[in-house]
């Protein structure tokens, strides 16, 4: 049936029970199929035409973005350049240009409107076979929902078989403030275990290192395409850079897709660079959030617990055998930390920090 399909999913980062809707792609349409399509409108001109002329607009349209200019299509989309560079002092020299510059390409409000209006939603059902994603990790150091870059990402689950190489399979990373990656290094693909090397979207800011994942596959010639999408949240390794230093400069952490970060490290007592965890968890009898350390090992050492009622700043105890005897936090957003780790997840929300000296 045409329309916007869509599968109703149980989101298992909720208390009570909810259900969510996502979106289930018939199939993926490029230059061609969008010039095909404008052809027939347009008697006068062939699809190739058109399609010479989609792709010079783009062309174009990367021109002035590189002249400085924001490219608004009336009633259609904008494109913008924007940055993600995090300056330690006005005079602090830039990064490399491929690290602080993104482009940001977004939907105008009639845009979005108009497609409200029209859209005629079809709901799956749930006896379809399509990808069940069941668990992801981090092979390097083997904690769940952990997604590291210098490692292996490992997903299971059911129904994953899918061919990379195919327009219409595909793995695919996203960020939740911006940016999606289609992955394309894997190790080996099965019907109940994915490995790939993860390739990272960038995101607009260092703190945002939220990711989902999904498959996309067919699982016949002429069959639909089927997405799956993983239920829990990535969280990429975050630096902390400078500790050792007299002022070092503060480092956002704990926070989502939001544009500032709701917890910060503003300093830290440390022996040499290292690695470790820290966490807030919700303390549901006492209605307040807690932070602690923890090692790189679930169930393993961990810090004292430090519960907070709201915003303030917080010094963490380190764990036995840390280099880390202690970090200071300081939170900024305690409503919005809540909102997050109660409802996104599950209660227990942790970040692997990358700790250095310099």
């Amino acid at each position: 049936m045409q329309g916007i399909h869509y599968r109703v999913e149980h989101n298992p980062l909720t208390k009570p029970a909810s259900y969510r809707l996502r979106f289930v792609p018939q199939w993926t349409a490029g230059y061609d199929e969008v010039a095909a399509r404008v052809a027939q409108k347009n008697p006068g001109s062939s699809a190739e035409q058109i399609k010479t002329h989609l792709r010079s607009t783009m062309e174009e349209i990367q021109a002035m973005l590189l002249e400085g200019l924001q490219v608004t299509l009336e009633n259609a989309m904008t494109f913008r350049p924007a940055f993600t560079a995090r300056l330690a002092s006005p005079n602090t020299p830039l990064p490399p240009v491929k690290e602080l510059l993104r482009i940001n390409i977004s939907a105008s409000r009639p845009f979005v409107k108009h497609v409200q209006a029209a859209a005629n939603l079809v709901r799956e059902s749930y006896t379809e076979k399509m990808p069940a994603l069941l668990a992801a990790a981090d092979t390097m150091t083997g904690l769940n929902n952990v997604l590291n870059p210098a490692g292996v990402l490992r997903l299971t689950g059911s129904h994953l078989a899918f061919d990379w190489r195919s327009p219409n399979s595909h793995c695919v990373l996203t960020g939740t403030e911006s940016g999606s990656t289609t992955q394309t290094q894997f190790a080996s693909i099965s019907d109940t275990e994915v490995l790939l090397v993860p390739h990272l979207p960038a995101q607009s800011n260092l703190w945002n290192n939220e990711y989902t994942v999904s498959i996309t596959t067919q699982y016949t010639e002429h069959g639909s395409i089927r997405t799956g999408i993983y239920g829990r949240r990535l969280r990429a390794p975050l630096t902390v850079p400078g500790l050792g230093m007299p002022i070092p400069s503060e480092t956002g952490i704990l926070t989502g897709s939001a544009a500032a970060p709701y917890v910060v490290i503003t300093a830290g007592s440390l022996a040499e660079d290292t690695q470790l965890r820290i966490q807030v968890e919700h303390n549901v009898q006492e209605d307040l959030l807690a932070f602690r350390l923890l090692d790189m090992q679930d169930g393993g050492r961990q810090g004292a617990m430090i519960p907070a009622t709201g915003n303030g700043e917080f010094t963490l105890p380190g764990f036995s055998g840390s280099a880390v005897s202690s970090l200071s936090i300081r939170v900024d957003n305690y409503a919005a930390l809540k909102t997050l780790v109660v409802n996104e997840y599950d209660g227990r929300l942790v970040d692997v920090l990358d700790v250095r000296v310099g």
